[in-house]
């Protein structure tokens, strides 16, 4: 299916006339059509785009012409074709959104209500014709990169404009139900977004930070009979005057993934990289925010050794300054309450990785407060992992280290699907595959436990990961690792992969974590755990942290590393107890 038209005219009203009036498809057939050029509200160095569906092209773009913030577009395109039907133009509509906003060589105009992803008959075949539209704008210039570079890129993966799943969009109704709620009446609260791994918590708080802006901008044009996104009546609702002028802020403790985000927000209108920001500084900002979101909230940190010695006396500085002293027993999540009316906390408890992390009774606290004020709201459809929600289960159950195996696999069970699983006892075979994969897919990466110091960091000669003679280096970068040159040759760890998806993810578990033949518990081994920070007592909480406990974050921090692949996971295990196990229940 590919009798498309795609029709370039100047953005002008007797433009618009002239096209119309030679084809009747032109006042009344399902159309697409992107506008470009340098709105009102768009900065001198930018060039935006606006992609939108009607059954009536020319009345549609007549009212963009009346409308000030789309009359400075440049040049409209109009595709039409004549088997389209209304469900086919939203789900087009949707595709160029989205690939806009990960493509990044615009900026997209159009604001966020949820973009459709409604299943229609013979939706297969008209989406055939997708791809052939997307490479016939490439070919004019609105497209810098193919569709397999750009749905790979973390800004398509982290966009605002994603298509949420019916449980995500029932979150966020109910989400901005309590905020609209709580903002009307002044009222402090706590709302907590729970899910595991896979589950788009990321994708929940990006999106509603965009939505929140946009409903305290709007586009008073954009109000049209047609419009059938699944978040649109909320820009009809009396409560949206309570999101008007907001001070609205974005957490996130994990700095690999916070600079990933401010490049997401860099390129989407409304919203600004200023917004992203670490738990320091919210805390150091000026005034209350009148929403905070906090991703991978069970990340945030108690007082406890900091990365550096001048963030230990910022910690201080900051209790000092919100509290009156620098009390000990104040949290990063205390921070957050102090500075915000109200906070949307994402996380998920099983994926607290490093002692310094909130303790897990500390995030169940929070949990079960916000479920008695029905603020709570939990994700469960996996998003990531094709193996689904029950791969993602079935590896957390075989991770439990207080269980003993045997009763692990007795109640843990996993159905067969199209998810890849593969144990490699060569280490040179398993790198070779990921190296296929990366050449298939994309996105393929090695990751590993801190089962291996950092040699490389003061001597970039050396090998970290050294196994039956093969060498292999750490992450040269904190930062965007994942998509950095060179990184398909090093291996990831928990600080830089957390947050991320991988098509194929090849997990090297090393002898930090092993199977005990004795009491069939899985044990963490100290001596060949490498990250000083992830096992070192607390002095100032007078915390010592035992084996058991150490055990416990090993365990969870190779939950989150089985998690990481879209496609499959290919696993090298060191030790041979642990490795006879997983085959047999992997």
């Amino acid at each position: 299916m590919t009798g498309f038209e795609i029709s370039r005219l100047d953005f002008r009203a007797e433009a618009v006339r002239d096209w119309a009036a030679s084809n009747a498809l032109r006042t009344n057939w399902p159309v697409v059509y992107v506008l470009d050029g340098r709105s009102d509200e768009a900065r001198s160095s930018e060039v935006e785009v606006y992609v939108g569906e009607t059954l009536n092209a020319q009345a549609r773009l007549r009212q963009h012409l009346e409308s000030r913030t789309k009359s400075a577009m440049r040049s409209v395109r109009v595709i039409v074709d004549e088997e389209f039907n209304k469900s086919a133009a939203l789900d087009l509509e949707s595709f160029l959104i989205r690939h806009f906003a990960g493509d990044g060589h615009f900026r997209v105009a159009n604001r966020n209500d949820g973009v459709v992803d409604a299943a229609y008959f013979d939706r297969a075949k008209y989406q055939e014709s997708f791809e052939a539209i997307f490479e016939a704008l490439r070919a004019e210039g609105l497209f810098t990169r193919d569709i397999a570079a750009i749905e790979n890129d973390d800004l398509f993966k982290l966009s605002p404009f994603k298509a949420l799943t019916a449980e995500q969009t029932e979150a966020v109704e109910g989400i901005m139900r309590v905020v609209a709620e709580r903002l009307l009446t002044q009222e402090d609260c706590t709302v907590v977004v729970r899910g595991a791994p896979g589950t788009g918590k990321t994708i929940v708080g990006v999106f509603l930070m965009k939505l929140i802006a946009d409903l305290g901008a709007g586009d008073a044009v954009d109000q049209n009979a047609e419009n059938e996104s699944p978040l649109s009546s909320l820009f009809s609702s009396e409560d949206r005057v309570a999101y008007t002028g907001l001070d609205v802020g974005f957490v996130i403790p994990q700095q690999s993934l916070r600079r990933s985000v401010q490049e997401v927000f860099r390129r989407t209108r409304g919203l600004s990289a200023s917004q992203v920001m670490s738990p320091f500084t919210a805390a150091e900002h000026t005034g209350t925010f009148d929403v905070l979101l906090v991703d991978e909230a069970h990340r945030l940190n108690r007082r406890a050794s900091q990365p550096s010695g001048p963030l230990n006396k910022q910690f201080g500085e900051i209790n000092q300054k919100l509290f009156g002293e620098d009390d000990f027993t104040k949290t990063q999540l205390d921070w957050v309450t102090a500075k915000s009316r109200i906070r949307i906390l994402l996380l998920d408890e099983r994926q607290s990785v490093m002692p310094a992390d909130l303790p897990r009774d500390d995030v169940m606290a929070v949990v079960a407060q916000a479920q008695r004020e029905d603020s709570y709201f939990e994700l469960q459809t996996q998003m990531r992992v094709r193996g689904g929600r029950d791969y993602v289960e079935h590896v957390r159950g075989l991770l439990d280290v207080s269980t003993p195996m045997s009763t692990l696999e007795a109640r843990s069970r996993i159905r067969a699907t199209d998810y890849e699983i593969r144990f490699f006892d060569d280490i040179r075979a398993l790198h070779d595959a990921i190296r296929a994969r990366d050449r298939e897919y994309g996105l393929s990466r090695l990751v590993a436990g801190y089962a291996w110091e950092w040699k490389s960091k003061n001597d970039a000669s050396a090998m970290d990961i050294e196994i039956d003679g093969y060498g292999l280096q750490w992450n040269r970068t904190a930062v965007d690792w994942i998509t950095s040159a060179g990184a398909i040759d090093q291996v990831g760890s928990i600080h830089t992969v957390q947050g991320y998806d991988l098509n194929y993810a090849g997990v090297i578990i090393g002898n930090d974590l092993k199977m005990d033949p004795t009491t069939g518990r899985l044990v963490g081994v100290r001596e060949s755990y490498f990250d000083k920070r992830g096992k070192q007592n607390n002095r100032l909480l007078g915390i010592e942290y035992s084996d058991d406990d150490l055990g416990r974050y090993i365990a969870d921090i190779y939950g989150v590393l089985l998690t990481r692949g879209v496609r499959g996971t290919y696993l090298y295990v060191s030790d041979p107890g642990l490795r006879e196990y997983l085959q047999r229940t992997l």
